[in-house]
């Protein structure tokens, strides 16, 4: 179908790409082109340009649902009671339908603009109050990735705060195969030597530290306390791996005296979905709060002094330490830790512990009527998962269960792992039996859990989780914490080198279909197929689209895909026999995850410098290359730039890399400029993570969930990421094979529906948008970077700078001020300090990108004010911004209206968006650090 017929069935043009056919005209009239093609051959340089277009056709929305649907019914869904961290669990249908399908909680950002983002960061404190009560440490993050990489994360930074100076960490044999790979996988290039034995076997002088899975994979409970003790003595750290529904029921970590505790939420209503996404959890003892992972919700102020919520310690983050960094987490679970949130609010400290009772008593009765019929049972005591000696009738038993409907775990050759979960009853129990030969009642439910492992503590005892547990209730909270906050569903979230693009509906519906969402990550293959279909035909869209031969979906954000593409250089160097390949040539405007992975990832980094015009500097970078010779493993590089403008010389880039061995690592960020245009593995790129997150619209949740999987060219293919449960050459670097694998449909209905033409289209218009903006805001803004032409990519970046001398006005203020506006900032001081950097999307239609624009001439209007003294040099629009509505009732004694202070161009009068509180003061946040609910009196007063 051409792209200029545009009728209802058109997706790409009716639905995904905002701007119509004559606003196009219109744009382009302004930008000073005839066509999209003449802009688009002013803009992308004819060297890179991909000879053929992608060739496959679009489809109309029904006709994915039934696609959807059809893959979903290959999928074979049983109950599963495999375990090993995961568990099935019932999602409220009123968290599902307010908080998993709700564009106001999905197509939120990260919540850097704390104004903006008061709803999702109490959502998000109130996770962090859970875990902390819950695991009995006082600090906890706002979410990791996945157990597994927690259990790395904990590993590295008991490296670094331990006082022991042992070159050794001890890993429990018991604990889950998943997180013994990935511990494995990020220790081999830190040269941490991992001793994996029973606890037993422990000796704490030769460690800096030890990780404990509780209960174990086998379902074994055991008093860490005497081991955790013992490393303390030698100066070493405890962590212990948990489960926080165990802990309702179970002595908790902090009693036992632990350092670290991490896991996984995933049963605190969140879909078993093929492996994710599930939010880990991260906690720790008050000592090592500023050296832990990820984002961190903490308490301050506004201006006027009333409470509000802000990422906290953010200069711990990667992006400001770069090689320096002791993680390169970038993207977490926000959306599934606001989800596990909800789920104790809605169930309560004593909700919980009835479910925990309810699965620990199941569990109990199994595991009696197995051994009153001889069945040798381990453990003695168990929470919810028991392991089955059955010798030579393990493959039978196994297929007697599956023929009733039931997975179990094979362990080895002659055990079975069986987990009881939320949903397990009475029928389930007594098929199980009879899969056993067993033709029995259940006996009556009972608790055993020894008196030295019984929790003593409470739990959960903030205000907020003893709420009235009405539905009624509970959807007014939900939706007054949506309502302070600003995502795509109510404006354009112009964020540089984000791209914030439509999350289509239709994209969204089937991540819930039961056949997609109650799949095992460790389901037999043949359970899969809907999956193995899906993901398979994805992948070779993907190589079709990249230019690549091979893609590995595991690893479940973009940060994760650098690091995974870099392992897969490293064993690809390893294989030839050039372990000694260690240098990784990164330029100055690269990413802050780049060089974080590098380093992650054992390699040296060496930063090139950038040219003036923010190019790479290829004299330098010759230079480097040559200096670095037979040790250069890789360089990084970002196309088009982090500058928003296409480099002329990225093959010569590539050519020069080559010449010296080294292997072209091509971040992924920038494919919105490229889909269609240009293939990274045509202009020589070995290798490049993609932000499903963002080129292929999976929508990023406040915070995660993100998806970077990684495509290479063929002689790297037999390198990448391997999983215990599929093999590989290398490592894992996600809990699952296939990582956040339900988040996979988003991706491939949005490719299957564009279609080769539509995702082309998209970026042509992504490039259109920007060089739109760009030319209105030509004369008031400075561009900061253009490439040939004078044109930029998808993305621009205006200067702010020149404001703080002629005003007082810095970049903070005009972010603030367009909250005002009702818009969420472009990206902040990134990668130029003092600038914004502004990526509108195909998916904005022109009123919407008009509106930003009258909103950007309003502020420099403003500005101009200030600058002729007509404006107060102090008291202004611009340094008081965001002006709330309370702001209205209050005194007025600023020297400007009200009317000028909250309701500027750009800001609708009906349906405005008004900010939750002032400007928030960061610095005395981190001055008074508080990471969990505010005290109960606070809570009170506030309610009043």
């Amino acid at each position: 179908m051409p792209l200029t017929d545009y009728d209802t069935y058109d997706f790409a043009n009716r639905r995904h790409i905002g701007p119509s056919p004559d606003e196009m005209d219109e744009m382009l009239k302004v930008v000073g082109c005839d066509t999209l093609d003449a802009l688009i051959d002013e803009t992308v340089p004819k060297s890179i340009r991909q000879a053929d277009p992608l060739p496959w056709p679009q489809m109309t929305e029904h006709a994915i649902l039934n696609r959807m649907r059809d893959l979903a019914a290959k999928n074979r869904v049983t109950v599963s009671m495999i375990g090993q961290g995961y568990s099935d669990t019932v999602t409220p249908p009123a968290i599902q339908r307010n908080i998993l399908e709700n564009p106001a909680w999905y197509t939120a950002y990260t919540p850097y603009q704390p104004e903006i983002a008061q709803g999702r960061l109490e959502a998000l404190l109130n996770f962090q109050t859970m875990v902390s009560d819950l695991t009995g440490l006082p600090v906890a993050n706002a979410s990791l990735l996945d157990e597994a990489t927690a259990c790395a994360e904990a590993m590295v930074m008991a490296q670094r705060v331990a006082k022991s100076k042992a070159g050794a960490f001890f890993v429990d044999v018991r604990c889950h195969p998943q997180n013994i790979a990935v511990m494995r996988t990020r220790a081999e290039p830190l040269g941490i030597e991992l001793i994996v034995d029973e606890v037993d076997a422990l000796d704490a002088d030769a460690v800096f530290g030890a990780i404990f899975q509780y209960p174990d994979t086998y379902g074994g409970l055991r008093d860490l306390t005497p081991q955790i003790e013992a490393l303390h003595g030698t100066g070493a750290l405890g962590i212990v791996a948990t489960d926080l529904l165990a802990l309702c029921l179970l002595k908790e970590p902090g009693a036992m005296g632990a350092d670290i505790a991490v896991g996984s939420a995933q049963r605190f209503g969140v879909p078993l979905g093929y492996g994710g996404p599930h939010a880990a959890f991260f906690a720790c003892a008050d000592a090592y709060k500023r050296s832990m992972p990820g984002r961190l919700v903490g308490v301050s102020v506004d201006s006027h002094g009333n409470k509000a919520y802000r990422l906290a310690l953010q200069t711990r983050e990667q992006h400001i330490r770069r090689e320096k960094a002791t993680s390169n987490v970038c993207t977490a679970q926000a959306l599934l830790a606001v989800m596990a949130s909800f789920y104790a609010v809605f169930h309560g400290p004593k909700g919980l512990h009835h479910i925990a009772t309810h699965v620990h008593s199941h569990a109990v009765a199994l595991r009696d009527a197995l051994k009153g019929a001889g069945f040798a049972v381990e453990p003695d005591h168990v929470f919810d998962t028991l392991t089955v000696n059955v010798g030579a009738m393990q493959g039978v038993i196994w297929r007697s269960a599956r023929a009733e409907g039931i997975t179990l775990r094979r362990l080895g050759h002659d055990r079975i792992g069986i987990a009881c979960d939320e949903l397990t009853d009475a029928d389930v129990l007594t098929r199980l039996l009879r899969a056993f030969g067993i033709e029995a009642q259940v006996a009556a439910m009972r608790t055993d859990i020894p008196d030295a492992l019984k929790r003593q503590s409470d739990y959960l005892t903030h205000p907020i989780f003893h709420m009235n547990r009405a539905e009624a209730e509970m959807m007014r909270y939900m939706r007054r914490l949506a309502d302070r906050d600003l995502a795509l569903d109510r404006s354009m979230i112009p964020l540089g080198s984000c791209t914030m693009k439509l999350n289509a509906a239709v994209e969204m519906m089937p991540v819930t279909f039961p056949e997609f969402g109650r799949l095992h990550p460790f389901a037999p293959v043949e359970d899969a197929e809907g999956y193995a279909e899906m993901i398979g035909e994805l992948s070779d869209r993907l190589c079709v689209i990249t230019g690549y031969d091979a893609m590995s979906m595991q690893p479940n954000s973009g940060a994760q895909g650098e690091y995974a593409g870099l392992l897969t250089i490293a064993a690809y160097h390893r294989a030839n026999g050039q372990e000694n390949r260690r240098v990784c040539l990164i330029p100055t405007s690269a990413h802050g995850t780049n060089p974080a992975s590098a380093q992650m990832a054992g390699m040296k980094v060496v930063i090139v410098k950038a040219a003036d015009n923010g190019d790479v500097d290829l004299d330098d970078f010759r230079t480097k290359a040559e200096a670095a010779g037979d040790d250069l493993a890789a360089c990084m590089i970002t196309y088009p730039s982090t500058h928003g403008v296409f480099e002329d010389t990225v093959r010569e880039v590539c050519e020069i890399t080559h010449r010296h061995g080294g292997q072209v690592y091509l971040d992924g960020a920038n494919l919105n400029a490229l889909v269609g245009l240009a293939k990274p593995g045509e202009i020589g790129a070995d290798v490049s993570h993609l932000n499903l997150h963002k080129t292929f619209c999976i929508p990023h949740g406040g915070g995660g969930p993100g998806m970077g999987p990684i495509g290479v060219k063929a002689h790297l293919a037999p390198y990448l990421p391997g999983h215990p449960e599929t093999g590989g050459e290398t490592g894992p670097v996600s809990a699952a094979p296939y990582g956040s694998a339900s988040i996979l449909p988003i991706s491939y209905a949005y490719v299957m529906m564009m279609g080769g033409s539509g995702l082309t289209q998209a970026t042509r218009v992504a490039i259109l948008s920007a060089n739109y903006i760009a030319k209105r805001l030509e004369g008031a803004f400075d561009v900061l970077f253009t490439g040939q032409n004078g044109r930029v990519a998808h993305e621009c970046i205006l200067d702010t700078r020149p404001f703080a001398d002629s005003a007082g006005v810095t970049v903070d203020d005009v972010a603030k001020r367009l909250i005002d506006n009702g818009f969420h900032a472009p990206t902040m001081s990134w990668p130029v300090a003092g600038t914004l950097m502004v990526e509108p999307t195909e998916s904005e239609p022109k009123p919407e990108l008009d509106r930003f624009i009258a909103a950007m001439l309003a502020i420099r209007e403003e500005i101009r004010q200030v600058e002729s003294g007509d404006a107060d040099r102090e008291d202004n629009p611009l340094r008081n911004a965001p002006h709330t509505m309370e702001d209205l009732v209050r005194d007025w004694t600023h020297p400007y209206s009200r009317e000028a202070a909250c309701f500027p161009p750009g800001a609708f009068r009906v349906d405005k968006y008004w900010p939750p509180v002032n400007r928030v003061d960061n610095v005395a946040g981190d001055r008074n650090l508080i990471c969990t609910c505010p005290p109960v009196e606070e809570y009170l007063e506030a309610a009043e």
